[in-house]
């Protein structure tokens, strides 16, 4: 095998066991925090922890079981038997399955001496499968569950050493999920162009940035009003959701499991950017920010009329300039991206960044992840326009 090939292999096959075992831990951090809070007394507090991971895990099985049994049935040549795969994901194994399932892959060509284009190519398919999900469990589960245990903390006043690891964890996991995704959706382009360690950087970075003062605004009001942040996130979850159904969104396989889809990206825009409609998406963006930023603007207005203090005697206006300047300073980094580093720029990258040709590839690949091309259509509308990619209707992932 190439050397080159054999790092991208290897790269792949270290990519794939760090996101199962975050994965895992994630799982174990969170029954441990149920734990410690149900020895504690705090019966709500482990009940709102265990909700937030059951409706996610739901959620995340729905989404694999779908996507599973919407695809060509030669196409994944399992042993399992369809009841089988229908038990796991009942039982909530469906996207470990899925992840070992990759791993099984990346194994396979890593023991190939050349691995063939098809093989290549699967394993692509499932990694892009198994990064969206990634990225739908962390928005689902961790983005709220963070939200509460930084309410938490800010209102006692005080954290425990699991409660520090778990937003020290969370933080990083969101925005490396996020900055996964955005590199798989590069992989579906014709000629896979890679994002290089300055580029990834700059992407982790300001997602981080922006994504912490949202959270930070929404635990902070938790924290003074427990009992209306289900009403405010209820209320923008519904019009966030209505402009989701006016960009006609055609993600799923059918209209019923298109309701899922839309209900995950609105959630997912509660927190942050998440584009689902082709086209320009400069504005839409525009208008995404300005209103998470005016309704952040609101909530800090709430707490400013309330108190300067937190119920835990800490001084509110700290986390307010903390606030402030991780966002300018992600605005900044986020500015910086789309004008030097993101593939649409009229800049040409330097050499650094590993940024490749956006001409077609001589040859197409054997096999397309519908779902996977469609939001990287959406989601780079120029290279759309200057490159070909083959037409794929529903249910269509072998070409």
């Amino acid at each position: 095998m190439p050397l080159s090939l054999r790092s991208s292999v290897f790269l792949d096959l270290v990519v794939g066991v760090v996101g199962t075992l975050s994965f895992l831990l994630d799982v174990v951090a969170d029954l441990w925090a149920v734990v410690q809070y149900v020895l504690g007394g705090r019966y709500v507090w482990a009940a709102l922890v265990l909700a937030l991971l059951g409706l996610s895990s739901v959620q995340m099985q729905l989404f694999s079981w779908v996507w599973l049994t919407s695809d060509p049935a030669d196409l994944h040549e399992s042993k399992h038997s369809r009841r089988f795969l229908a038990l796991l994901h009942l039982l909530q194994l469906g996207y470990l399955y899925r992840c070992l399932q990759g791993l099984q892959q990346v194994l396979l060509m890593w023991q190939q001496e050349l691995p063939s284009e098809s093989d290549m190519a699967y394993a692509d398919f499932l990694s892009l499968d198994i990064s969206m999900l990634r990225l739908f469990e962390n928005f689902l589960e961790s983005t709220p569950q963070l939200t509460l245990v930084l309410a938490i903390v800010l209102q006692s006043g005080s954290a425990e050493y699991y409660q520090w690891f778990g937003i020290s964890s969370s933080f990083l996991g969101i925005s490396w999920a996020l900055l996964d995704y955005h590199r798989a959706l590069r992989a579906c382009l014709p000629s896979k162009p890679r994002l290089g360690w300055s580029s990834s950087a700059v992407y982790f970075l300001w997602n981080l940035l922006l994504l912490g003062p949202r959270i930070l605004a929404v635990a902070l009001f938790s924290a003074l009003f427990p009992y209306y942040v289900a009403l405010h996130f209820l209320s923008l979850w519904l019009v966030l959701l209505f402009w989701v159904w006016l960009q006609g969104t055609k993600f799923m396989p059918n209209s019923r499991s298109e309701w899922l889809y839309r209900v995950t990206v609105a959630i997912i825009l509660y927190f942050s950017w998440f584009n689902v409609a082709g086209g320009r998406t400069r504005g839409r963006s525009v208008i995404h920010l300005v209103f998470i930023l005016s309704d952040s603007v609101l909530l800090t207005s709430t707490w400013v009329t309330r108190s300067t203090w937190l119920p835990s005697g800490t001084f509110l206006q700290m986390w307010l300039i903390v606030g402030g300047v991780c966002f300018l300073l992600g605005l900044t980094l986020r500015v910086i991206y789309y004008l030097w580093l993101h593939p649409h720029c009229q800049w040409e990258p330097d050499q650094v960044d590993g940024v490749r040709s956006l001409l077609p590839s001589p040859r197409p690949k054997p096999l397309y992840n519908r779902r996977a091309t469609l939001l990287a259509r959406n989601f780079f509308p120029k290279v759309k326009a200057e490159v070909s990619l083959p037409e794929i209707g529903a249910g269509e992932e072998v070409l």
